[in-house]
């Protein structure tokens, strides 16, 4: 409020064409100040845009993907190149258009993107006129993207009002051999394939293009009042589907639905998942950005048959050659995204899960190629499942990604109780495939008698060719653990090897300075690239006494890289959360807001703007923060753990839909109090809540709430009566 006061200050001293320009948009803004009382979290607006267009809004769904104002868009899964060339193809994009009025007219200008409708507008605002141009990726139609002009007249006023549209859309693509074909229903058409397969004989996938023709200019007549112009693209790696799509969007154009029923399937999304607090406007808009830019990736809901190829750490609306890592799919996807869907969509957590399952094949081809058994994931994953990461020390080294593979689907089996994906869609054969490689990667040591894990890279990629990485060593553990678990459960004999090799890995350990070395011959203040040693703790959940979970922080946080990747922090964050120590967890947590650019919440890799942008796995770290470290939230084997912890400038946190067996759940919580209320519990008998010191427990009903002072606790299956 000071600010705007003080810019309207300064604007009264300069001359009348400033004031239409400047003052009028500040009048305005801060009269919606103070009728509404607050800034709205979810909606970024900005008189101008950032200078590097890297820091762009994007507008995606699970299937296409663009930065606007950017002359390419991405499909999910259809990658161009051999290898570690291979990279998403550039698609060219209709929707790359740019509103401007006529010489001499001097509107204000104001971009914004609302995160609860998922949509991107530019407004255009005159005495005379008001002209708004918006672009979304439809959220239920996937392979739709679509724009509008709208241009309304003020009152007392008849001359017409020309926009003009500027597009450098051409047809052509480095990555397609693109082809024309006929019009259908006035869109033009063309379609092509890639060029180069991943891996010979692999899949070279066809798209199919349409799109309304963009004029050059729209015009509200002197006998309108107000008029829209909508445009659309459909795109398809078959015609049939594009062209179905494209008259499904004609048909709600027609019907004035389009854009309503994208917004319609954006609160639907909203309704089932949300974090909001009271506390820090910036922690309130960091969150909701981070929230938005997730849920884009992720497939909609009531979508049976969408075949989703997962998600890279800058999204679809990044990944050509070069850049953000090709759109290659990391174990950013596993361990630093999954964990925030499975909380809120199990279903599309399950998709994710679904794509690794896909490419076990290639897993299992991976882990043959460097001798050893069973399924070996890449470093860096495109469309085979093959490895594709440019530089082989990583793909030969980072081995920790089999695990983190792996304890994503650990986390979604003890969440959902999906037995289904696990006896009959293939994940059993994956866990099996995983656990062999593990055992075939171990080799025992004599002088220490336990298992070894040799010549690996941990996550702290300053250091390569190490024994013991702990962390590489703890998830590997993991995984034998979780193998064997599942297996009893299935009644499947548990081979002797993976409960060996799991009881004897070695998990180095300091017993005189009581903390875990990064790997053997760690030495105490070596520099650290990123969030690695303290990962056992969460999300690992490796067994600890909190003095060593605490000294694993204080000796790694002052040698972590401070400008290294974005995520990092998070974590640091959530440990300090668990030993309760709040004020420290939150000066960790503000280290990210460096990562955050202005105005559209745009994250970028480092906070010197370097590495990958949209950084969705910062994001997904961030958010774990607080869906995990504010709340406690612990997923274990039979139960939702929960032991809230607040820093002093955060006095209330609601998140809702928490999925847990199928139920779901909205907890409000405060320093003083918990309160749990069940929207959704299928379950007979139903969830309940158990408070860890008294033994206190509340049944969950659907349409209640219950409520007890802030303490320890968990959300679990209630007994059976009689047991």
């Amino acid at each position: 409020m000071e600010a705007l006061v003080g810019t309207i200050g300064i604007a009264l001293s300069n001359p009348p064409l400033i004031f239409c320009c400047l003052l009028f948009p500040l009048i305005l803004q801060l009269w919606l100040v103070m009728a509404d009382g607050k800034e709205d979290p979810a909606v970024f607006t900005s008189t101008c845009l950032p200078s590097d267009p890297r820091l762009l809004a994007t507008v995606t769904n699970a299937y296409l993907g663009t930065r606007v104002y950017r002359n390419i868009l991405h499909v999910n899964g259809v990658y161009n190149g051999a290898v570690g060339d291979t990279h998403r193809a550039d698609i060219p994009s209709p929707v790359n258009v740019k509103m401007t009025v006529p010489d001499g007219d001097v509107p204000v200008e104001t971009f914004s993107l609302n995160t609860r409708t998922g949509t991107f507008s530019h407004k255009l605002q005159s005495p005379s006129y008001t002209a708004t141009h918006r672009i979304y990726a439809h959220h239920s139609l996937v392979h739709l993207m679509a724009f509008s002009i709208t241009i309304r007249r003020s009152a007392g006023t008849s001359q017409p009002i020309t926009v003009q549209l500027q597009t450098p859309f051409v047809p052509k693509s480095q990555d397609l051999d693109l082809q024309q074909g006929p019009d259908f229903q006035g869109a033009h058409y063309v379609y092509g394939q890639t060029l180069v397969p991943e891996v010979e004989g692999g899949p070279q996938p066809t798209v199919h293009m349409l799109w309304t023709p963009v004029p050059q200019a729209v015009t509200l007549y002197e006998e309108e009042q107000e008029q829209r112009w909508e445009f659309l693209t459909a795109v398809a790696e078959s015609e049939e589907e594009a062209k179905r799509s494209y008259s499904e969007g004609l048909a709600r154009m027609a019907a004035g639905s389009l854009h309503s029923s994208h917004t319609r399937a954006w609160a639907a999304l909203w309704r089932g998942c949300c974090m909001d607090l009271k506390g820090p406007l910036p922690l309130r808009q960091a969150i909701y950005g981070c929230l938005y830019y997730l849920l884009s990736a992720i497939p909609p809901q009531d979508t049976p048959g969408f075949l989703f190829h997962g998600i890279s750490p800058g999204g679809l609306s990044n990944g050509t050659r070069g850049e953000d890592y090709w759109g290659h799919i990391f174990w950013d996807q596993d361990t630093w995204m999954f964990p925030n869907i499975l909380l809120f969509y199990p279903r599309a957590a399950r998709a994710i899960l679904e794509y690794r399952i896909r490419m076990l094949e290639g897993a299992l081809l991976n882990a043959q190629e460097q001798g050893y058994e069973g399924a070996k994931f890449p470093w860096e994953s495109a469309a085979t499942g093959r490895e594709v990461c440019p530089e082989d020390i990583y793909g030969a080294q980072e081995i920790h990604i089999t695990g983190d593979v792996l304890m994503a689907f650990e986390q979604y089996y003890y969440t959902t109780q999906d037995q289904k994906l696990f006896r009959t869609d293939g994940g059993w054969e994956l866990v099996n495939a995983v656990a062999q490689y593990w055992c075939s990667r171990m080799v025992w040591s004599e002088e220490e008698q336990c298992y070894h894990i040799r010549g690996v890279m941990p996550p702290d990629e300053y250091h390569h060719q190490v024994d013991n990485s702990a962390y590489t060593n703890a998830v590997a553990q993991r995984s034998l653990n979780f193998a064997a678990s599942i297996a009893r459960d299935f009644l499947i004999p548990v081979p002797e090897e993976w409960v060996e090799c799991a009881k004897k890995v070695k998990v180095p350990f300091d017993a005189v300075r009581k903390y875990h070395p990064e790997y053997d011959g760690y030495s105490p203040g070596e520099p650290v690239k990123q969030a690695d040693v303290i990962l056992l703790g969460f999300p690992l959940m490796h067994p600890m006494h909190p003095e060593v979970r605490r000294n694993d922080l204080v000796m790694y946080e002052p040698v972590t890289e401070l400008s290294g990747p974005a995520m990092t922090w998070s974590m640091f964050a959530v440990g300090w959360l668990e030993l309760k120590e709040t004020q420290r967890a939150q000066g960790q947590l503000n280290k990210c807001f460096s990562n955050i650019t202005e105005p559209f919440k745009i994250w970028v890799e480092n906070s010197d703007g370097s590495g990958a942008v949209n950084f969705l796995t910062g994001m997904g770290g961030f958010l774990q923060a607080v869906l995990f470290g504010y709340t406690g939230f612990r997923i274990t084997k039979t139960n939702l753990r929960f032991d809230p912890a607040f820093p002093s400038d955060v006095n209330k946190l609601e998140v809702t839909g928490v999925s847990y067996l199928g139920s779901k759940l909205k907890f409000t919580i405060t320093k003083e109090e918990i309160r749990i209320g069940a929207t959704k519990c299928p379950l007979h008998p139903p969830l309940e809540a158990v408070l860890e010191e008294s033994g206190q427990r509340f049944p969950l009903h659907e349409g209640q709430s219950i409520s007890f002072p802030t303490a320890a606790g968990c959300i679990q299956r209630a007994p059976s009566k009689g047991l």
